[in-house]
């Protein structure tokens, strides 16, 4: 499904990811018996229900999981896929809306931080491509960067969109039309003027303002072992005080980290 570049919030879409490919966000964290797994990635909405408990089979036997985490591992995705396609067919506004995306991630030893905005217009936009360039113009190697920044502009992307679709709900219910006046606004983190032809090209959807070069550029940071260490023990010592209070799970050791799909995931042990 494509868009024009540039659309008017007088028309309505229906709702979708406000990208290329209609690819959501699925997050797993599930415990069982004393093992701890964690991934993120995308899926394709449409695909066959049999397609998760695939992909919960085979992460099941390639990580060497506890055969309680398939049922876990499947009911988690339904569920999620379960709220994305509970908004569909339903009206979302969008308008000449740009809007700010925020990155602060910790990848192994790499940590990057940067902002910049997004249109959210442009369905030809692509999170995976720019996550690319991004790291190709920064000199990143680790191949797990990449997705996790993808992922990460992807998640923002989708609460957005639901924001919008709950806007668009309440526009309707507006007798008066305020609402649709206050949602369309521009903000102070869109700036005040909006003019996204001028802005974008047809397939860009990033721009940085040039009065924030300096100081929203990317930031780039490599950690030692020494201080990826520290930083495991901090997340250790936190799970140990939560775990005190949260139905007496046990902490958990890192034990390995791999890409999985196009995320990143990684089994605990106790």
């Amino acid at each position: 499904m494509k868009s024009p570049a540039s659309a008017s919030w007088k028309a309505p879409l229906k709702f979708r990811m406000p990208t290329a490919e209609n690819l959501i966000p699925i997050r797993l964290d599930i415990e069982v018996d004393g093992q701890r797994y964690k991934d993120a990635f995308t899926w394709n909405p449409y695909d066959p229900d049999s397609e998760v408990v695939m992909f919960a089979k085979r992460t099941v036997k390639d990580l060497k999981l506890a055969p309680g985490f398939l049922p876990q591992i499947v009911q988690s995705i339904q569920s999620q896929l379960a709220t994305f396609r509970s908004y569909e067919g339903q009206d979302m506004y969008v308008g000449d809306k740009i809007i700010p995306i925020k990155l602060d991630l910790q990848v192994n030893h790499t940590v990057i931080r940067d902002q910049f905005l997004w249109d959210l217009n442009n369905f030809d936009s692509d999170p995976e491509e720019f996550a690319r360039t991004l790291c190709t113009d920064l000199g990143i190697e680790d191949p797990e960067v990449g997705p996790a920044v993808a992922f990460a502009i992807r998640e923002q992307l989708y609460e957005i969109a639901i924001q919008n679709v709950t806007s668009a709900r309440e526009n309707r219910i507006s007798k008066k039309g305020r609402r649709a006046a206050e949602h369309f606004t521009p903000s102070k983190a869109s700036g005040a003027a909006l003019d996204l032809m001028k802005l974008f090209s047809f397939r860009s959807s990033v721009v940085r303002k040039r009065k924030e070069w300096d100081y929203c550029k990317p930031v780039l940071d490599l950690l030692s072992n020494e201080e990826v260490d520290a930083l495991e023990a901090k997340e250790e010592r936190s799970g140990r005080n939560n775990n005190s209070t949260n139905h007496g799970v046990q902490t958990w050791e890192l034990e390995t980290l791999i890409n999985v799909a196009s995320g990143y995931a990684w089994v605990g042990k106790s």
